[in-house]
Parts: C-alpha cells; structure tokens; sequence
C-alpha cells in the first residue's frame, strides 16, 4: 500500500479537518473502503463495547487484566481528553507519532480526496495499528449508538452492551426503546451478549434482538452479580458471582457503586473468552488493581502556586444517569467541608435535568465553557439553574479562569468537582496534571 509520508503534525492536522464532515459512509461504504486498505479487521478476534455510560471503564477493566494475564490487546475508545492518540493503546502503551502519522498516511493515500468523518478515519487507523502489531484481541468501543457507527464492521467473540438511558436523542432517537434498538444493532448472530441493562424497555428490546439473532444473553443481576458489605469505596473488597463460578475479597481502583457493575461485565465478557483467551485468577485480581480510567471520578491533588494541594474531583458525567451515578458516589465515597462545582455542558444535552441533580449539592457553582462550537454559554448555563443557585453563581469566559476561582475558594477541606462535559474535563485535566501521552513515547 503506497502513501505519501506524513509527519505526525502532518497527520493530526488532516484529522482535524475532517470534523466538519458530517456525512457518514454507511457500513456497507466503510467495509468497502476497509478493503481497499487490506480489510485489517479480517482475521482479528475482538471484544465490542457499547451502551450509554460505562463503556470506557468495561473496556479499560478488559484491557488491564487480560493484559496481566499475558496477552497482547488493544483498546480503541473515544472520546479522547487531550490528545487524541489517547484512543489507541496497546497494552499500557498509547501508539507512538510515527506510527499514529504512517497508518494517517496510508489512509490519507486510500481516500485519494475522499471525505469521511473524523471517527471512521480513527477506527480505521485503529483496525490498521492493531492489525500490523498482530494483538491477541481488540476491545472495540462503540463512538455512539451502535447500529450505523463505523465500529460496526467487526463481528466480536462477545458483544457487550452496558447500560441505556437517554442521550443523543438527535441521533439515537426519543424514547428508550428508540435508544436501546440503535445500540442493539451491535448484536450478531450466535454471538454471545454481556449486558447491565436494566429491567425496563431497552432490556425488552435487547431481549427480542437476541432471541431473533439466536444471540445468547448474560445479564448482569440474573446470570451474575456483584456484592459488597456496605457502600463501596476505591479501597473496599466486593464478590463476584460469575456465570461459571465467582470471586471474593475482590480489589478495586475505580470509586462509585456503578464501577462495580462495569467490573462485574468485564469478568462475565472474560468468562465468555474462556475458549479463546484463558485466565487465572491471579490475573483477575492483579488486573483489577491496575484499572485506570483518567477523568472519570479521578481524585487529582494539584499543587497551589503559594505552597500545599487542593482536591479535584474529575467526571466526565454529562448526562442525567451519569450525574445521578457521581452524585451517588460523592455521598458514598468522599468526605468534604463544602462542595465546590466547576460546571459546563454540551448544548445538545439535558442540561436542566442534569443541573437539577448535581446543583443542589454545591456550595459554590461556577459555570464555564470549554473551547467547543457545541458547548452552552455559562449565562445559558445560570437560567437552567434551579433559583436558590441562580443568583450567587459565578461565571468564567475560560476553563483556565474557572480552576482559578476554585483554587481562591477552596479551603482545605474542601472538594472542587470538575464535571458536566468531556471537553471541559479534558481540558481542565491538561491544566492540573498534564498529558497523559508523552510527545515522545515510542
């Protein structure tokens, strides 16, 4: 396959053009343009993620203990915090520039001036990375929906479909059932399904698409489950009943009750491997110790400019079952004097409904915007407050100026929470501790 070559600046720059292409390629359009890059998919054993919220930690929980247990894996995930070779990974490994700008620039040669959107090209280089480094398995995460994302050209080992709730109505449609059938087009015939929905229209509707498909279904709460002696915490053992057996006195480095279920949908996907990938549960166990999922209830003690740290709490919660899940988490998991909340959102989101959750348990709110052509302004943000917090909430033109007036108000008993969009956590993020990938990692 002849490209021209790219640098890696070369490469991002092409990459960001195209997000302003909106129009996808369709799977049957995909498939073919895979074929002309040597269909990299073909041969490939995968794992495919989907679902609402959970995907990234599933996946993230998938990655580390199959990993301990030997094996060569990649991860592809989206959406990325800082920079965007975040979403491939091999192992603890990010790709490196160079091969992230070679696989950019054999893509780029197979367009031939060809548009598609920004995240078929990324699942592309991903299906090609994957393909050249030769990985046991690939855990591929759905970008959204499930049905017509580009993902959806792989046929997996097991399909997993976390949770459904609302969001990206605009796109997945206005109901539950509407929701759940655009994330069940995942669902392959005879291929087994992990799934943590709950007992409601989207279980019906996964229900009927596996019993069509011939689709065997494990459900988390009726084929296994997860326990603990009281609320969980980061540092509190739980027990998994598993679909062949269980575990107990299990570790965790994830913080919030909701992580327990995506822990337990990554031990039943890996019970499902057992033909294909076999595990111990020693790799069980160290993996689940090493399970990281950067901005996603991420505790991060940032240093102040005149002496000490201050607390920060990062989550990427930006829909209403997300923000229910970290304010669950906020009463079970930290202690705090008072609350302060750095706030912005997607205008495209529920904001009044996930303002009404989170709002009443700040002290101090400040609303800001992340540097997005889809994000809400902060005074759009203050009239979806509820009224008690309209008035005393401050505003911020910058993510930079919103840490700021949090690190003046914070004392050090205080909790600040960075939440309520991706964009603003990843940018917050490269402010208080950095990129996660090196400039120069090979």
């Amino acid at each position: 396959m002849n490209a021209n070559p790219m640098d890696y600046r070369q490469a991002w720059h092409y990459l960001d053009s195209l997000q302003f292409f909106k129009i996808k390629l369709g799977l049957d359009s995909m498939e073919r343009f895979l074929g002309r890059l040597g269909n990299p998919h073909h041969g490939m054993r995968f794992v495919h993620v989907a679902g609402t919220n959970g995907k990234g930690s599933t996946a993230s929980a998938l990655l580390a203990v199959l990993e301990r247990a030997g094996y060569r894996v990649g991860l592809y995930t989206s959406p990325h915090l800082s920079c965007v070779r975040e979403r491939f990974r091999i192992g603890a490994g990010y790709i490196s520039e160079e091969q992230f700008a070679r696989h950019a620039a054999a893509i780029h040669g197979v367009l031939n001036g060809e548009q598609i959107t920004y995240f078929e090209f990324t699942t592309a280089l991903a299906l090609l990375w994957f393909a050249a480094e030769q990985v046991d398995l690939a855990i591929m995460e759905v970008g959204m929906g499930g049905r017509l994302d580009a993902t959806n050209v792989i046929t997996p080992l097991v399909g997993v479909i976390t949770n459904v709730s609302m969001d990206h109505q605009a796109y997945l449609g206005n109901t539950l059932a509407e929701v759940a059938a655009e994330k069940a087009g995942i669902i392959k015939p005879g291929v087994p399904l992990v799934s943590g929905v709950a007992a409601d229209d989207s279980r019906r509707v996964v229900e009927e698409h596996c019993r069509r498909l011939g689709a065997p279904l494990y459900l988390l709460g009726r084929d296994f489950s997860w326990s603990s002696s009281s609320a969980p915490s980061a540092e509190e053992s739980w027990d998994y009943a598993g679909i062949r057996g269980g575990y107990s006195g299990l570790p965790s480095a994830l913080r919030g009750s909701h992580q327990r279920d995506n822990l337990s949908l990554a031990l039943a996907t890996i019970e499902l491997l057992v033909d294909s990938l076999s595990v111990g549960e020693e790799a069980i166990r160290a993996g689940l110790v090493g399970v990281a999922w950067p901005g996603r209830l991420e505790l991060l003690h940032p240093p102040r400019p005149e002496g000490g740290s201050w607390r920060v709490l990062l989550d990427g919660a930006h829909n209403p079952a997300g923000v229910a899940s970290l304010v669950a988490a906020l009463g079970q998991d930290f202690r705090y004097h008072r609350l302060i909340l750095v706030w912005a959102s997607m205008a495209d989101k529920d904001m009044a409904a996930t303002l009404d959750l989170i709002a009443p348990l700040a002290d101090i709110i400040i609303l800001t915007r992340p540097e997005s052509e889809r994000s809400a302004t902060p005074e759009a943000l203050r009239v979806l407050l509820p009224e008690a917090a309209r008035t005393s909430a401050l505003t911020a033109t910058t993510v930079a100026e919103a840490l700021a007036l949090a690190r003046q108000r914070a004392e050090p008993a205080d909790l600040v929470v960075v939440a309520g969009s991706l964009y603003l956590v990843g940018a917050a993020r490269l402010l208080l501790a950095g990129e996660l990938v090196a400039s120069d990692e090979r």
